[in-house]
């Protein structure tokens, strides 16, 4: 028996811009993604079983809303890999739960991406980080990106890994997410803030198609891409050369337009931190609930986490990831 445990690390978006639909029915975005040092612990045992002609999966977890069985997307992740390398074996993972769940964190996808790095990992099987991203991405289109910032940020997978081009932990994301490009991170304090709600993902993909005016295209005609919303490149820029006050100047979420007026107290939560006025900027992560402010000074956060752990309980005071943590 072989056992690993791997860091997995919560994400923030910079930016989050929809551009259309796919034929297919995802939608097509434009998106900068920051991982944090916020992290849930995954930890993968691997035994070998002879004559035995499926693998088993055993899921645990210190939190209870967490679904135990096949719809948990650590488990389709254990099941992915063993079918790419047609191995057979048994596998037990435990999920210590440290982000909030639902929370446009990334939470989930972060622990699928653990449990493929793991396995790979365990079974000395050699995959690179472009290989299980081509895995990661049928789970969830956040899973490529939290593949990188794992690969990055966990020194235990081997310099193979820590080393390869696509080890990053900021990422510039275009097609559903899926298409990376690396990006020097963003280097600062962040307080996160989840009002007591889960929000579906669908849900809010479905209302910005309304707000925005956007349809299907039909009869196998191509994606009707709309203008950019957000300045995405200028956010690249100034992340690339550390141009704080370009990247404050270009953060945005499209999904915004949707969730704060579908869920007030999302809006009542960005409005306490932007009243204290000591954070950078405030912004809603992915498709919420969960609202992050950017910090160059950790006084200045502490301040505005005693507030705000007042009004939302899942309150936490972290930092961008840089690098191996």
């Amino acid at each position: 028996m072989d056992e690993i445990c791997i860091k997995s690390y919560a994400k923030i978006n910079l930016s989050l811009d929809v551009l259309g639909i796919l034929p297919n029915g995802y939608h097509q975005v434009e998106m900068v993604m920051q991982q944090l040092e916020l992290h849930d612990l995954v930890t993968v045992k691997w035994t070998d079983t002879e004559n035995q002609e499926r693998p088993q999966i055993i899921l645990t977890s210190n939190n209870r809303e967490l679904p135990l069985g096949c719809e948990n997307i650590a488990y389709k992740a254990a099941e992915a890999i063993m079918q790419h390398v047609h191995k057979t074996g048994k596998a037990e993972i435990h999920i210590e739960k440290n982000i909030p769940v639902a929370a446009g964190l990334a939470g989930g996808s972060g622990n699928s991406a653990a449990v493929l790095h793991a396995l790979n990992c365990l079974w000395r099987t050699k995959l690179s980080i472009r290989e299980l991203c081509q895995i990661g991405v049928k789970l969830g289109a956040d899973v490529p990106f939290c593949i990188m910032g794992q690969a990055k940020g966990n020194p235990q997978l081997g310099e193979d890994i820590n080393k390869d081009v696509l080890a990053a932990t900021c990422a510039y994301a275009q097609g559903i997410g899926e298409q990376l490009t690396p990006l020097t991170p963003l280097d600062c304090h962040i307080l996160l803030s989840k009002p007591p709600l889960g929000i579906s993902t669908a849900e809010v993909y479905q209302g910005i198609d309304e707000e925005l005016g956007l349809k299907k295209p039909e009869n196998g005609s191509k994606t009707a891409i709309l203008q950019h919303h957000i300045n995405t490149k200028e956010l690249r820029s100034g992340l690339n050369t550390k141009n704080y006050d370009k990247v404050i100047g270009n953060m945005a979420n499209i999904l915004e337009l949707f969730s704060i007026k579908r869920y007030p107290i999302i809006m009542y939560t960005k409005d306490k931190i932007e009243w204290e006025g000591s954070a950078a900027k405030a912004l809603m992560s992915g498709s919420g609930p969960t609202v992050f402010a950017i910090y160059f000074e950790r006084s200045k956060l502490e301040k505005d986490y005693k507030l705000l752990r007042e009004i939302n309980k899942e309150t936490y005071a972290t930092r961008t990831l840089v690098g191996n943590n």
